[in-house]
């Protein structure tokens, strides 16, 4: 029992159930080199009320009964509270490092260390739903230092709103550099629920048959970190999502964006919205679409010279400046505005796909044309080589299949190139290494969806669900910092993600009570993973 703030212990005498209270004083013995105690009688507890009687003489010199002799027993040995350190260690310093802790703390006061926690869980234990977050969290030491229960983590997903979530991207977006690209992609979650709106049927990018959620990144071209993202209705396509997503940009603090997308987003509209806020751009354009085909149609007479052949990239590549018919709608009047705007075309051949998609229409044609010929029905997927073929029914009833010659060169003709628009970037491979380094989003979705466990979603409100891709939010970014310190520092070559951190995960901490956190041996590979990550090399605190 607790008085005055005094740890103290209780005694009973069997002869006379009389109880004595004791003060246990701890000390160290300097000669046997041992933990040792005094104990103090300083009263006795009520037999009827269980109340407590202090002693004549306390705050004076102390008497004991005979019945309790004063003793110097060693007491228990005080053992310490013994956790795996080493790779939660690593997340606090990137935390730090990145300022994710600081605007954590800002937005989310009462939460923040709930929040480091789950994140953390959520990289170490790869794919395991948060219900064995109990286990994981005895053995580690981590932020929040107890349990989070189901339940608990339920409520916390709630607690995240949307307007401190808003508060914390901006706070962040003023971290990164202002002239960073910025690679924007969208991928799909599909979800069993049946209860969020945003759960729709759409063009789900893995073949999933459920209803899905889109989920779009932004990432920056150089941190290689992501620092913003959107829940989006499942039904909602890509090429719709980028006016919605400037204008939060700007609204969280950015005057000038420079975005690199896909072709996915590529519409004339886009570009001249694009335009319209002064925003810079890198996109990939749609050969699918007439003003596309005449900026290649103007190349391809010199294309595959020699001189236009890069082999870093193995691929041939040349940029025309020209202009872009800008058009906009006056806000007032309605009236339609049209102008030049300057524009660099890129445009790359590869030869290898162009085969390989030749070959591919080729084999396609010919199944489609022996179905043609001997009646037999085609698929859908089939259905769209119709318009390669003329097909009569002679009076004999005899199919007559006819392959349309000039329908199939048109196609071809088309073959092997991509083309990307920029109204900022001019030289041409400077312009495809932009345009590669989306890769690292494509990652990025791999690590959010595997192994924070987010490829589906079944949350029962919409509140749990944005509180629950927030808090993998936070712990891919962690993801993407070591991700980027990995490969800088070439440790793939040694090391997968889950080696490096199970190499860091047995590095041990001892707390023992009212004393300095303890670390155990670090081995000088493990240093050496920590100076790899620009991360400090743990120290007793």
């Amino acid at each position: 029992m607790i008085i005055d703030g005094k740890k103290c212990v209780v005694y009973t005498n069997k002869k006379n159930g009389a109880r004595y209270v004791v003060e246990n004083q701890p000390y160290w013995d300097k000669e046997k080199k041992q933990g040792r105690s005094k104990r103090i009688y300083i009263g006795s507890l009520d037999r009827e009320t269980g109340e407590f009687v202090p002693s004549k003489g306390r705050n004076s010199k102390k008497t004991e009964p005979k019945s309790i002799k004063s003793t110097t027993a060693t007491p228990p040995t005080e053992l310490p509270i013994r956790s795996f350190y080493g790779a939660t260690y690593l997340f606090d310093e990137i935390c730090k490092k990145l300022g994710i802790i600081e605007d954590l703390k800002y937005c989310f006061p009462d939460n923040f260390k709930q929040i480091l926690s789950i994140a953390y869980y959520l990289i170490l234990e790869d794919n395991n739903p948060l219900s064995r977050f109990g286990k994981w969290g005895h053995l580690h030491h981590h932020p929040y230092g107890r349990d989070i229960p189901s339940q608990r983590s339920s409520d916390l997903f709630a607690a995240i709103s949307d307007v401190a979530v808003s508060k914390f991207f901006k706070l962040q977006s003023r971290r990164y550099e202002d002239d960073e690209y910025l690679l924007y992609d969208i991928t799909t979650i599909s979800s069993y629920s049946q209860v969020l709106r945003k759960v729709q049927y759409g063009h789900n990018k893995e073949n999933d048959r459920l209803p899905q959620l889109n989920l779009a990144f932004v990432y920056g071209e150089k941190s290689n970190l992501p620092f913003y993202y959107r829940l989006l209705p499942g039904n909602i396509p890509d090429v719709k999502t980028l006016k919605p997503l400037l204008a939060e940009l700007h609204e969280h603090g950015y005057k000038k964006v420079k975005l690199v997308m896909d072709r996915g987003f590529y519409s004339e509209d886009n570009v001249n919205s694009l335009y319209k806020s002064r925003d810079k751009f890198l996109i990939a354009g749609k050969k699918s679409i007439v003003k596309i085909q005449k900026y290649i149609d103007s190349v391809q007479h010199n294309i595959h010279e020699f001189q236009h052949y890069n082999d870093d990239f193995t691929l041939n590549g040349t940029t025309i400046e020209t202009e872009w018919d800008y058009t906009e709608t006056h806000s007032k009047t309605g009236k339609k505005i049209k102008s030049k705007k300057p524009i660099f075309v890129h445009i790359f051949y590869n030869s290898m796909k162009a085969l390989e998609s030749e070959q591919q229409l080729n084999k396609k044609l010919t199944n489609v044309s022996r179905k043609l010929q001997s009646g037999k029905t085609l698929n859908d997927s089939e259905e769209s080589y119709i318009k390669y073929f003329e097909v009569n029914k002679g009076i004999d009833g005899k199919i007559n299949v006819q392959i349309k010659n000039d329908v199939i060169k048109e196609t071809k003709k088309y073959y092997g190139y991509f083309i990307l628009l920029s109204n900022e970037i001019k030289d041409t491979w400077k312009a495809l290494t932009f345009y590669r380094n989306r890769d690292i989003v494509e990652k990025a979705y791999n690590n959010f969806k595997e192994r924070l466990n987010m490829r589906r979603m079944l949350v029962s409100s919409e509140v749990s669900l944005n509180g629950k891709l927030f808090v993998g939010f936070i712990s891919l970014i962690i993801l993407s910092y070591i991700n980027k310190q990995m490969s800088k520092q070439g440790m793939y070559k040694d090391y997968t993600l889950q080696d490096m951190l199970d190499k860091l995960d047995v590095i041990e901490c001892y707390k023992y009570e009212g004393k300095k956190l303890r670390i155990g041996e670090i081995l000088e590979k493990q240093k050496q993973i920590y100076r790899n990550l620009d991360v400090k090399i743990p120290e007793h605190s």
